[in-house]
């Protein structure tokens, strides 16, 4: 998801708040606070010790070998040895805290949490493998082993966090830090905290009862996400081709191409994002983008076997059973700890600013509308006609943008930005060298300015059966150096519909932002300098914020000039249909504004109750009738089809975090932009070295004040919008 999806208004964030090679540095991280190599290397020593010797069996528990420090063994990978390799890397990974919980010596940084860092590196690499295969592949025999592990390794989390003997340890160390350096004291406080937080402190009685919760959350989390897969993998044929008539040539092609896949006569829009917009956005015949819309905002929610209803409301009770088992009001104080925003109060302050000004923005758009439609407007054909407003406001055409963004070229166009911005080199591995998990992926070796490796990249660009939709960004192995220098393994996933064979592959605008967006995941990635992988996890408020100011190079000069050509006369896009882009920046944000924004007060609203709602379609009703939802739109994300609140809980309580990131993403970009080069140089190396290396290694909002020198200033993002600045 990117920017022009999102809109933030309120004061301050900050005050508001009261998602290798040892060429390259060196052992030591090279952080504030990180130990210097020799404690390294005598911590990592003492932990191996502590744990014991164990001969992984199974094939896929083994270390990665080939060619850039190992790779996963995508050509060895099938569903039964993953099985295999999960099962018996619990085991292995129970021995290993079972030592370190059981040794005899007082409890000291390197025994107990060096020693944690290191425990389950089999399992790490088994689930890495697991997680691709059921999100990019996702066919039946992975489905069967998710649903077969997904409790096991619940049940297998709250055995280390539960163990009496395993949480002292932790906490000794925490509440005795004299000696430790900052970063090592963030960790072991981390820890401790995380350990409180998922049940360690509670009785005998309590731990059963919550590990009862967390194992019947995971089937949940399973079901209800190959449900929505499922539904996805439908579409709707069209037989003749006015049903098509106004759809551009390319997306046109990809819908006969989708049909002859599928073994169809005619034209195919399948049931994904990806396909519905493009076609709820230019396609003529009023009655197929019903059908089309009514078919896409149903998923999930039809009254069969993939209907995730029942899972929401077991989902949303046992969320706040646990919430109350560890003496929060409900689910999202909870997940709130751990955030930038602190608290629910916080994070609906940032929101409530915003809804009305967006709803009125809806009242004028629709109103531009009727004038041209000569009737009301219903949710499928806000899209239609806002491009209708769009060319007559305008004279701009998103049809006349698509020539110029072409995939390859708008990949090439990332990596030039992160050439610029941070020196890196992105170059694609000699064919055959390196497995890939399906023939479309493309993997590029990743080396800094200086020349030393990096890492991988891996891109995986296109929608197939089985894979989960949408776009997202995927770590296979994270950069750290408490144990030797390790380098990054990292890969993007789209979901783009081929195109016709011969033919180039144009994507809107929109769609070129989300692929900067999803690469900037990576870059933070391939940028982190985190001394313990512990620490490469940001919070979910401020993990969107890397990726989504990368958006904003896309329009850029050097990159329109050097990589957006038109496919057919091989020129760049003319300054003047720049122009025409910036001057309609802020056209239709009340539309992407609502249509988000009504996802995250719902996601908040279902996760404050006092009382969690049964019926989760008149929950629904009711919550968006609460905050006075246009007729005219629909949430972005429906309840039955929510993977960002149902597939684990991740961003449940947490997807206002897009508007919390932006905040920092629009005043970063105001920073390029006032210093007269978008590519500056000297902002670009600090942003690296603090934004994106440290992980959390550091306080965010405190590391974002080292950057900006002050706290963000909302009147940026204000801007970006067209929202009044006062």
């Amino acid at each position: 998801m990117h920017r022009r999806q999102l809109l933030i208004a309120g004061g301050s964030l900050m005050a508001l708040t009261a998602c290798g090679t040892t060429s390259q540095m060196g052992a030591s991280s090279g952080l504030a606070g990180a130990p210097d190599a020799a404690t390294l290397a005598e911590d990592a020593r003492i932990a191996r010790a502590v744990l014991p010797i164990q001969s992984p069996r199974a094939e896929l528990l083994q270390v990665w070998t080939g060619p850039y420090e190992g790779v996963p063994p995508w050509d060895k990978v099938s569903a039964a040895k993953l099985r295999e390799a999960i099962v018996e890397g619990i085991a292995l990974r129970r021995a290993e805290y079972q030592a370190i919980a059981a040794n005899p010596e007082p409890a000291t940084f390197a025994n107990t949490n060096v020693a944690m860092q290191m425990a389950g590196e089999p399992l790490g690499r088994a689930l890495a493998l697991f997680g691709v295969m059921t999100s990019n592949i996702g066919s039946a025999d992975y489905q069967a082993v998710d649903r077969e592990v997904s409790p096991l390794l619940s049940a297998a989390g709250d055995e280390i966090t539960f163990n009496e003997a395993l949480f002292a340890r932790v906490k000794a160390v925490a509440d005795n830090p004299s000696g430790l350096t900052a970063q090592q004291r963030r960790l072991a406080e981390r820890s401790r905290d995380q350990f409180v937080r998922g049940g360690a402190a509670l009785d005998a009685q309590k731990k059963a009862q919550l590990g009862e919760i967390n194992t019947e959350l995971a089937n949940l989390f399973t079901a209800f996400s190959q449900k929505v897969v499922a539904d996805e993998n439908t579409w709707t044929v069209i037989a003749n081709e006015a049903g098509v008539a106004g759809l551009p040539a390319s997306n046109k092609n990809a819908a006969a191409a989708a049909a002859r896949s599928r073994n169809l006569q005619g034209w195919a829009i399948v049931n994904t994002r990806s396909s519905v917009d493009p076609f709820l956005t230019f396609a003529d015949d009023r009655g197929l983008r019903e059908q089309v819309w009514r078919k896409f905002i149903m998923r999930g929610d039809n009254g069969d076997a993939n209907d995730t209803k029942a899972e929401i409301a077991r989902i949303v009770a046992l969320r706040d059973q646990r919430a109350k088992l560890l003496g929060y009001r409900h689910h999202a104080d909870l997940r709130m700890q751990d955030t930038m925003a602190r608290t629910p109060d916080a994070a609906m302050e940032l929101m409530m600013r915003v809804w009305e000004p967006a709803k009125a923005r809806v009242t004028e758009e629709v109103a531009d509308m009727r004038a041209i439609a000569g009737h009301d407007i219903e949710p499928w054909d806000y899209l239609y006609y806002a491009e209708k407003v769009r060319k007559q406001k305008y004279d701009l055409d998103q049809n006349d943008l698509k020539p110029y963004f072409e995939l390859n070229a708008v990949k090439r166009g990332a990596f030039y930005m992160a050439g610029r911005l941070y020196g890196f080199t992105f170059t694609p591995v000699p064919a055959g060298s390196v497995p890939v998990f399906h023939p479309d992926v493309e993997v590029f070796e990743v080396k800094d300015a200086d020349g030393a490796h990096v890492g991988l990249f891996y891109s995986d660009d296109f929608a197939r059966a089985g894979k989960r939709s949408g776009a997202w960004a995927t770590t296979y192995r994270s950069y750290s150096t408490y144990d030797g220098v390790k380098n990054v393994l990292s890969s993007n996933n789209n979901n783009f519909i081929k195109a016709e064979a011969g033919q180039p592959l144009l994507i809107s605008l929109d769609d070129a932002e989300t692929l900067f967006h999803e690469f900037g995941h990576a870059l933070h990635s391939l940028s982190s300098r985190v001394t313990y992988p512990s620490l490469a996890g940001t919070p979910r408020d401020y993990v969107e914020y890397p990726s989504q100011v990368h958006e904003h190079w896309v329009l850029s000069r050097p990159i329109l000039d050097g990589f957006m050509k038109h496919v057919e006369t091989g020129q760049p896009m003319p300054q003047e249909l720049v122009d025409r882009i910036e001057a309609a920046s802020t056209f239709n944000q009340g539309y992407a504004t609502v249509s988000y924004l009504s996802s995250a007060l719902v996601d908040m609203d279902l996760h404050t109750r006092a009382t969690p709602p049964t019926d989760i379609a008149a929950f629904e009703r009711e919550s968006l009738a609460k905050y006075g939802m246009p007729k005219e739109i629909v949430m972005r994300h429906r309840l039955p089809q929510f993977n960002h609140l149902f597939t684990s809980d991740a961003y449940s309580a947490g997807y206002y975090s897009y508007l919390w990131s932006e905040v920092m993403d629009a005043d970063t970009w105001a920073y390029f932009e006032e210093s007269g080069d978008v590519f500056n140089p000297d902002i670009g190396r600090r942003y690296k070295e603090i934004i994106l290396a440290e992980g959390n290694s550091s306080d965010r909002a405190e590391a974002y004040r080292r950057f900006r020198g002050r706290d963000p200033d909302v009147r940026a993002l204000l801007a970006v919008r067209g929202f009044p600045t006062n």
